[in-house]
């Protein structure tokens, strides 16, 4: 029997389905090994269903929407694992600049990263993720692949990423190796690398998380770290 895959949309700009869909052929083999059975776009299918594998969370939740609020805890109640697709559903991208109300539509005044609404399994930053990335990810949810699943799974952590927690957590802590890879990373190039040291602008800064995620000592255990500085060797 096919594991059963759902997609929903929430408040977003479809960036990570589009990202998705540009897989081509990766698609068909991902559309051959599952079975769709939920997705704004994809089925026509007006209720979330009541057994779900995996569910694929794309945008974030706006908080004054009783509908999507309902939705989210639906998902996370009807699904075995939910993944964060997308900086929007991880640690909210953009839309953490939607906060306060907007002209036009008054109603839709606050909104939050999936993350911070629901319990979530997996998280895969990214505005949009790259496709090869999601659907190595997919297959990875697929196979059971622990080892490759393990950095997605830290990753549900970052519901507040910006370069402000790489800083934080990295670069002021002294575990940067200036290896660029935050600079090299980011979409809206607010990292700059100086004197062997990022510099964040945080004016450009969107939220998005990669940096983060793409950093080679963001995610290293603790008690490596405290290890490996005891050993005078970080």
């Amino acid at each position: 029997m096919k594991p059963k895959v759902a997609h929903v949309h929430l408040s977003g700009c479809t960036g990570c389905l589009v990202s998705l869909v540009d897989s081509y052929e990766k698609l068909l083999e991902i559309l051959n090994a599952v079975d769709i059975v939920y997705s704004t776009t994809l089925v026509d299918v007006r209720e979330y269903p009541e057994d779900v594998d995996v569910a694929l969370v794309e945008g974030s939740v706006c908080l004054s929407h009783k509908e999507s609020v309902e939705l989210i805890k639906k998902v996370r109640e009807n699904s075995k694992i939910v993944v964060a697709l997308g900086s929007c559903s991880a640690c909210g991208g953009v839309t953490r600049f939607s906060r306060g109300g907007q002209l036009g539509r008054p109603e839709h005044d606050s909104f939050s990263p999936v993350t911070e609404v629901i319990d979530v399994d997996f998280s895969l930053v990214g505005c949009p993720p790259g496709t090869e990335s999601i659907v190595k990810l997919i297959l990875a949810l697929l196979n059971g692949n622990e080892d490759y699943l393990k950095p997605y799974k830290q990753a549900v952590e970052l519901s507040e990423a910006d370069g402000r927690l790489l800083f934080k957590r990295v670069i002021n802590k002294g575990l940067c190796i200036g290896c660029g890879t935050c600079a090299a990373s980011c979409q809206t190039r607010a990292i700059t690398i100086v004197d062997g040291r990022p510099e964040i602008n945080e004016g450009r800064c969107i939220n998005c998380g990669v940096c983060i995620f793409q950093c080679p000592r963001y995610f290293l255990p603790l008690e490596f770290m405290e290890k490996k500085v005891k050993e005078g060797s970080l």
